[in-house]
């Protein structure tokens, strides 16, 4: 395939997709270019796309995306996305709703599905040359393609830079069934047939996979110029599915399209003839398989087929799924040996073993050994994005040159993103700054031959930097989630109870992104919205909870007590923050209608109820309830009797008030903050003078007890005489006197009194004023302990209840790290002690308390420390006891199966007699190890012990024995344990170290000795160490007398064990002695020697024999590992005189010294003539022939043009250059040049009228040759714009 030419660096580092989007949906292309600032056009059918209602152009940095709202049949069209000199098309399918049967659909792909592969069909000839493809073929439900709408047609645009005319489109297949691929490319414009591969992933030819299942066909329409490529799969099956790609060259020209297949689980199918799954598949003479006709024969042969048992098990699975996946039986055959082939074709159902066998032997060639390459790419590597990578490999020649593909195009160098260098016979390309689109199949080029390896772009985990903070809105409200992650145009993955969120049609869940951050929008929020919310990525995790409460309405005024006389208008009114709400007025638990005295009005947030002419019946406690909320306001009505009596002129005053006296009854609550206004009538002539005063009772005076003024308020001609505080109002009418105070305060609670004095007298009143308020805030509240995922909380009792009684609380909790507090419970809770669920493990929390009383709620009380919600662990497993004596016991245990999210602090282990609760601390704290050893124990007492693991939560359940241990320790017979190794003779060399480690067992602790061939051990040489379990014998440099047989004995009172250990130190050997030459003959000598004294105390396994030439004394090996003691040496040179040596060999070495030999041979000379050979002189000429022929070449005019090739002569030929067969040599237009056998002929700017037939002639003495070739010369192509 001709190499592609280079491209230019395109400007997006990434491109969009290609989309597939069903009726309605939105869909989103995004584009991102190397450079901020860069100007992207969009298009539609190579038409530009402008912002619109349809259509939604977005640029932020360099992210650019196009949104296609509202999708529709017309809208699948091709796309594309440019950038300066870069362009990149892609395309938007639309496919119907999912509830429609996809038989129905026609389906608009060129792929065709076969939907019946069992009945045999003829395979369509081959067409003709003269013969033009059948276009007209009809689909798979008898529609033909005229009949699909316009928008199904494929887009047979021409590419400005592509080669496809209809590119292959993605299909859907049933496992069993037939699909063919189609793609067409327009031969208008080339020189000669396009090259078409196809691919499946990478890197995968499927050109090798042609066979039973795979056929690729091609063929030629000589009318319309169009080449069509088909790939047809056969009998699909599961693994067939997946990502392809079609790539087509020709010459300086290149075009890829990817496109997916997908197969479906195959249906059960209902009856089939069984016979047809055994008939024999045969192959005719196109190389066809068919299958036998009912009642044709078919002779069994070479050519015979296999019995297609495989057909009878894809049926038979299509009603029973298996779920075993697919093996690879040739796989299995080629590492098996041959005496195997027989037993895994019958486990595999295959029947032709003789098919079998010949398929493996065209399989099973091996490898050749590569010339151009000492080391190759690895099959892979792996880099985290942002990285840099380094491919390296190690050519043979270390001036050969390298060329380095990426996805089949070559790479240049281009700033500092690829790098190659070249050190020696190394050649490497460095990578710098991996992004998602250098993940890709990489090739690296030396002459014919290649290496090839994939580069895998590894993201790094995306972490999340903000987590989410959980929120209490009220019913209808809009909610947003937000998070922070690491790194910007990450994906994330919202979840609502574990269950993914999506973008559903009624745009219930909006996802929005800005940068690092992610926003998950929730459009009025209903009850149903309440739950635990996650956000995922691939580093992270986080969750936050949503709580929904019906909307509260806040009162901005509640009714005020009455209290008014007879005949006298009554208002209580009250507001509320929703002017929508209605309500309903109460007397005595009985509704208020409206009458003639009676009015109710509704007017925005303000609700009243008015009587006029007030009665004493209208006395009573009157109500007002929303309507749809669970509380109400209340209000009493006081009447006052007013008493008129007749009096003289002068009449002394008299203050007319029924509820004199100082009970209960005469007390009025104000709520602090409203107003407090007393109305007393009062009379006397002339007016009195009012004295309001304010005091506490003296609780000294038993009779008419007074009480003592704190403050005095005088009205006299209407004027306030004295007035400690701006807040007080007194005002007088006839008959009346009104004390009113504004914004009442809880220092305003008290008795208050009125004198009223006249010439005639006076008289005096008390009234009791009682001041409520919301209670005060409680103290911070205690967290008493904490659970996996709750808590209990307690608190105190606020210090002042307000006035009345706090009917309960209201609990807050938050995120340790957020500022959002949300409330636990929304009725008021009346004990002090709470318990709070649903928080998440090992996230920190503060709880608060509100009081709430009849008026209202407190401020929030301080937050309580933070606390943690864990779990504590499970209990440790494996309990058990590994040793025993008479005052201590060793336990041992492992960690617990669940540690939860705190760390393990460690364990607390605890013992107790049989029989008593009274559980005793083995030791003060804790420890970190799963095995302990408890001392000072009673001897004799049966004992029960326990471990419990702690962590922040406290101690776990625990893990105890199944029963009680008596401390006694058990007798325990003495035993050695000798290692296998010891047990034949360990060898050691002289000088190396020996440490020999003896295990046993015995209790009590056994006594141990050890001798030497019977005798006690030398201290000074070897040194003895021993444990309770072992015994060990060190010699740091071990010598010849080391050797010998060592006896260790353990021994428990009058029982006893014995091992026995044999030790041989090594040494070199000595030299061989007496080296003799026993006897000279030709060019033989004999020798013999005698073994060596020492042999090293091991045996002498051989001897090296060399020999030196007395001249130079260079010693040359003649035998090694030579085991007799005496040997012949031959091929000795004449007239030349030897010496020899020889080395004794034992296991450790050579001899250090060598045994010389005594005496030297000589090798006579023999009288030998040398003849010279004589030899014929080889005629090396040879005839002009021409190893590259002379190409046909189209070249535009004006430009220069060149025709090579090459030719090979002996002696070098004469070369002569014809156009036309006219002898063109001599002319100036044309030059010719010949450099090493390839021959150039330059045509300086070519006319139309330099074309023609060129011909090259080459002549020598041995005879000649000639190659031609025509030259087309096109006039250039002016483009209309240029023109205009």
């Amino acid at each position: 395939m001709p190499e592609p030419t280079k491209k230019t660096v395109s400007a997006f580092i990434k491109k969009p997709k290609s989309q597939t989007a069903e009726i309605g949906a939105t869909v989103i292309f995004v584009a991102e270019t190397e450079k901020p600032d860069a100007k992207v056009r969009w298009q539609r059918d190579s038409k530009d796309i402008s912002s619109s209602d349809k259509y939604t152009i977005s640029s932020e940095g360099n992210k650019h995306s196009l949104t296609i709202n509202n999708a529709v049949h017309e809208d699948a069209v091709g796309y594309a996305v440019i950038a300066g000199v870069s362009k990149v098309k892609f395309e938007l399918k639309i496919t119907e709703s999912e509830v429609k049967e996809p038989q129905k659909a026609i389906s608009p792909e060129p792929a065709v599905v076969d939907s019946k592969p069992e009945e045999p069909k003829e395979a369509p000839p081959a067409p003709s040359e003269n013969s033009a493809p059948d276009t007209s073929r009809p689909a798979s439900d008898g529609s033909t393609p005229e009949a699909l709408p316009e928008i199904h047609h494929p887009d047979t645009r021409q590419d400005l830079i592509g080669l496809f005319t209809e590119k292959p489109q993605s299909g859907e297949v049933t496992v069993g069934e037939n699909i063919t691929i189609v793609a067409r490319v327009c031969g208008e414009s080339l020189l000669k047939k396009p090259t078409v591969k196809w691919f499946k992933g990478k890197w995968m030819d499927l050109a090798s996979k042609s066979g039973k299942h795979l056929q690729l066909k091609e063929h030629y329409d000589r009318n319309s110029k169009v080449y069509t490529f088909e790939m047809h799969i056969i009998a699909a099956k599961a693994n067939f599915a997946g990502a392809y790609r079609c790539e087509v060259s020709s010459r300086d020209k290149f075009d890829s399209c990817n496109f997916d297949l997908v197969v479906h689980e195959a249906r059960a199918t209902e009856g089939f003839d069984i016979r047809s799954a055994f008939r024999r598949t045969s192959t005719s003479a196109g190389g066809k398989k068919k299958m036998g006709e009912p009642g044709s024969s078919v002779d069994a042969g070479d050519d015979s087929g296999e019995l297609d048992f495989s057909a009878l098990l894809k049926k038979r699975e299509a009603v029973h799924v298996s779920t075993e996946p697919d093996v690879d039986v040739w796989e299995i055959l080629q590492k098996a040996p041959a005496t195997e082939y027989e037993k895994i074709a019958f486990q595999y159902g295959i029947t032709d073993l003789r098919g079998m066998l010949k398929r493996l032997k065209k399989m099973k060639k091996e490898e050749k050994k590569s010339a151009a390459f000492l080391r190759k790419l690895d099959p892979a590597y792996q880099v985290e994005k942002g990285h840099k990578i380094k491919m390296e490999i190690e050519v043979a020649n270390p001036d050969a040159e390298v060329k380095w593909l990426k996805n089949g195009q070559e790479i240049h160098p281009t700033g500092s993103k690829y790098i190659f260098e070249s050190v020696g016979n190394k050649r490497f390309l460095t990578i710098n700054n991996c992004s998602l689109s250098d993940d890709a199949a990489y090739m690296c080029v030396v002459g014919d031959e290649k290496t090839v390896t994939e580069l895998f772009v590894k993201e790094p985990p995306v972490l999340i930097v903000r987590n989410l903070e959980d929120q209490m809105v009220m019913k209808g409200e809009r909610v947003e989630f937000e998070c922070e992650v690491s790194e910007e145009g990450a994906q994330v993955k919202w979840e609502k109870d574990g269950v993914e969120l999506t973008r559903d049609e009624s745009f219930k869940y909006r996802f929005k992104k800005d940068g690092c951050k992610h926003v998950l929008i929730i459009n009025d929020v209903t009850k149903e919205d309440c739950g635990h919310y996650r956000v995922k990525t691939n580093g992270g995790q986080s969750l936050a909870e949503l709580m929904v409460q019906e909307k509260q309405l806040e009162v901005y005024q509640s009714i005020a007590d009455l209290t008014v006389k007879a005949k006298d208008e009554a208002v209580f009114k009250c507001e509320v923050s929703d002017e929508n709400v209605k309500g309903i007025w109460y007397k005595n638990g009985v509704e208020v209608k409206p009458d003639a005295r009676t009015h109710i009005t509704h007017i925005g947030r303000i609700h009243k109820l008015t009587i006029d002419d007030v009665k004493p019946e209208d006395e009573g406690d009157y109500t007002f309830v929303p309507e749809g909320y669970a509380f109400n306001l209340s209000a009493k009505l006081n009447f006052l009797e007013v008493k008129i009596d007749f009096v003289p002129r002068q009449d002394p005053p008299k203050i007319h008030v029924d509820c004199l006296g100082r009970t209960a009854e005469s007390t009025i609550l104000v709520v602090a903050g409203n107003k407090l206004r007393l109305d007393v009538p009062i009379t006397g002539d002339p007016a009195p003078t009012v004295v309001w005063t304010k005091g506490e009772k003296d609780s000294s005076k038993e009779e008419e007890s007074r009480p003592e003024p704190k403050h005095t308020w005088i009205l006299k001609n209407g004027e306030v005489l004295t007035d400690s505080d701006g807040r007080v109002h007194v005002e007088s009418t006839k008959g009346h006197c009104i004390f009113t105070i504004e914004g009442a305060e809880r220092q305003d609670e008290g008795v208050y009194s009125v004198i009223v004095r006249n010439p005639a007298g006076e008289d005096t009143a008390d009234i009791n004023v009682k001041v409520v308020d919301v209670p005060d805030p409680p103290e911070a509240p205690r967290i008493l302990s904490v659970g996996e995922d709750s808590c209990i909380v307690q608190w105190d009792l606020p210090l002042f209840d307000g006035g009345q009684p706090v009917i309960g609380y209201v609990l807050e909790r938050k995120k340790k790290k957020s500022y959002r507090w949300m409330r636990l419970n929304f009725d008021p809770y009346k004990e002090t002690t709470y318990e709070a669920k649903k928080m998440i493990e090992g996230v920190a929390y503060e709880m608060r308390v509100y009081a709430v009383n009849a008026i209202g709620m407190s401020r929030p009380s301080a937050a309580s420390q933070p606390f943690v919600p864990v779990a504590p662990t499970s209990e440790p497993i494996g309990l058990c006891v590994d040793d025993i004596s008479d005052t201590s016991i060793s336990l041992k245990w492992r960690t617990p199966e669940r540690i939860g999210s705190a760390e393990l602090e460690g364990y607390g282990v605890e013992y107790c007699k049989e029989g008593s609760d009274e559980w005793i601390p083995a030791f003060s704290g804790l420890t970190d190890r799963t095995s302990v050893i408890i001392r000072d124990l009673p001897t004799g007492e049966k004992m029960q012990f326990r471990v419990r693991a702690y962590n922040m939560a406290g101690p776990s359940s625990p893990a105890t024995l199944q029963q009680a241990v008596t401390i006694r320790e058990i007798m325990q017979r003495p035993k050695i344990w000798l290692p296998r190794n010891l047990r034949q003779t360990l060898i050691k060399k002289v000088g190396e170290t020996i440490n020999l480690v003896i295990p046993f067992q015995g209790k009590p602790r056994p006594q141990v000795t050890w001798t030497k061939n019977n005798e006690p051990l030398d201290t000074k040489m070897v040194s003895i160490r021993n444990s309770d379990t072992d015994t060990i014998l060190f010699i740091r440099r071990s010598e010849r007398k080391d050797s010998g047989k060592y006896d260790v004995q353990v021994q428990i009172e009058n029982v006893e064990d014995k091992a026995t250990v044999n030790i041989q130190i090594v040494d070199l050997p000595g030299p061989p002695q007496s080296l003799k030459v026993m006897d000279v003959w030709g060019f033989n000598v004999a020798l013999e020697w005698k073994p060596p004294k020492d042999n090293g105390n091991c045996d002498i396994i051989g001897y090296t024999i060399q020999k030196a030439d007395k001249k130079t004394m260079e010693w040359y090996t003649v035998y090694e590992q030579y085991r007799r003691t005496n040997c012949v040496i031959s091929d000795l040179i004449m007239g030349n005189e030897y010496m020899f040596r020889v080395y004794a060999i034992n296991m450790v070495g050579l001899s250090p010294d060598p045994c010389l030999s005594k005496d030297s041979a000589y090798i006579q000379k023999t009288g030998i003539v040398y003849k010279h050979p004589s030899y014929k002189d080889h005629d090396f000429s040879e005839a002009p022939k021409f190893t590259h022929p002379l190409m046909n070449r189209s070249v535009i005019s004006g430009y220069n043009a060149t025709l090579s090739c090459s030719v090979r002569g002996i002696p070098k030929p004469k070369i002569t250059w014809y156009k036309n067969k006219m002898d063109i040599t001599n002319e100036a237009k044309y030059r010719m040049f010949s450099n090493q056998g390839v021959l150039t002929l330059e045509i300086r700017k070519p006319c139309p009228f330099d074309g023609g037939v060129y011909m090259c002639k080459a002549v020598n003495a041995s005879g000649e040759d000639l190659v031609e070739c025509k030259l087309e010369v096109r006039s250039p192509v002016i483009k209309e714009d240029s023109k205009k």
